[in-house]
C-alpha cells in the first residue's frame, strides 16, 4: 500500500508489494465505483483500503510472480538465441 506503512491486521507485517500514494488513491477510487456500480455497495474509502490491502498481501504477490516468472522464461529463450547466434559466427 502507501511505501509500505500500512500494515496487515491479518498477518502483522507489510504487503510485499506497494503503491504509491496517487496510484493507492487511483485503485481505491476505482474500487469504490466498482463496488457502487456493480453491487450498489456505498463503501467508504476505510472499508475499500482494506479490500484494497487483501488483494495486495493475498493476490498480488501471485500476479507478481507469474510475471517473474514469464520474464525469466523470455530471457531464457533470448539467451538461447543469442547462443545460437554465436555459434553460428564461430569459425571452423
Amino acid at each position: 500500500m502507501v511505501a509500505g506503512k500500512r500494515m496487515s491486521k491479518a498477518k502483522g507485517k507489510p504487503p510485499i508489494l506497494t503503491l504509491s500514494p496517487e496510484h493507492e488513491q487511483q485503485a481505491i477510487d476505482k474500487l469504490k465505483r466498482l463496488f457502487a456500480d456493480r453491487f450498489e455497495l456505498d463503501l467508504g474509502t476505510f472499508e475499500v483500503a482494506e479490500v484494497l490491502e487483501l488483494f495486495t498481501r493475498e493476490i498480488a504477490p501471485h500476479y507478481y510472480n507469474r510475471a517473474i516468472f514469464d520474464v525469466q522464461q523470455h530471457l531464457k529463450e533470448r539467451f538461447e538465441s543469442i547462443e545460437s547466434d554465436l555459434w553460428a559466427l564461430e569459425k571452423n
